[in-house]
């Protein structure tokens, strides 16, 4: 009889184990619940990650890009015929606005006055034309400034707010792609797929709906960006004319938007 019970009992063990690791006791299923994008190989999750970021109208995109040594924080709402938002750097900082190809920068006058006004002309006297500046500078002050098309810097400033171009640029690793670690982003759980070990940059990707592009961090640890909002749309309009400075030349803005 003591055999028996202790067959018995044996028996129950082995299927108890059996049912606790297939129920997850131990080795649970980190992609269970979960739309699968966990479970597909590193380059077609990337490739799921862009075709969402994409096909959504919009987007919400914060963090830090490190460029030339400096850090600047991107705070931007992206959709696919504008964006606004605020681009800063240790005490400089300004707003950028688009829509469609019309392009708006907003800054205090201590921006404008640091240079982002034409310089005075050589022939006037030191006073006059830091005076000149200044008065420039206050007349721009908390002003939308049309930048013209032909400005050096209209491209890479609407770079940052063109959302296709800005994401795809931001969603492709470089390197040997490999699957990571499951993870979350603000609750929401991850799947994350690196470039190169990490050093091409790291991308996690949303295990829950649709697989969008959650959070990026740039090769060579050039920044980190969150991404969030996807879809949700936001009001975006040309400023009204009271809010607005034409100011029908080159701004010659001095090395105040970094390089993607």
């Amino acid at each position: 009889m003591r055999t028996r019970n202790a067959a018995l009992v044996g028996a129950l063990c082995v299927g108890l184990s059996a049912a606790l690791t297939a129920c997850g006791a131990g080795g649970e299923d980190p992609d269970a619940g979960t739309n699968g994008v966990g479970k597909l190989e590193p380059a077609a999750i990337q490739d799921k990650a862009r075709t969402a970021a994409n096909g959504a109208q919009a987007v919400h995109l914060s963090g830090n890009v490190v460029s030339q040594g400096r850090t600047y924080r991107i705070d931007m709402r992206l959709k696919n015929n504008g964006g606004v938002g605020r681009v800063s750097a240790n005490s400089t900082a300004f707003e950028l606005l688009r829509v469609g190809d019309e392009l708006f920068l907003k800054a205090p006058a201590g921006f404008w006055a640091r240079g982002a006004t034409p310089t005075p002309s050589p022939s006037k006297a030191a006073p006059t034309g830091k005076a000149d500046s200044a008065a420039a500078a206050g007349k721009l002050d908390d002003k939308y400034v049309k930048v013209p098309a032909d400005d050096p810097s209209y491209q890479q400033l609407k770079g940052f707010t063109d959302k296709n171009v800005l994401l795809d640029g931001l969603i492709g690793l470089h390197g040997k792609l490999a699957r990571g670690e499951h993870g979350s982003v603000s609750g929401t759980r991850t799947i994350r797929v690196t470039g190169a070990g990490g050093s091409g940059g790291t991308l996690d990707v949303s295990l829950a709906g649709t697989p969008y592009p959650l959070r990026v961090q740039r090769a060579g640890g050039a920044g980190q960006l969150e991404l969030d909002g996807w879809g949700k749309d936001f009001a975006l309009a040309v400023p009204e004319k009271s809010q607005t400075v034409d100011y029908g030349k080159q701004l010659q803005i001095p090395g105040t938007v970094p390089s993607k």
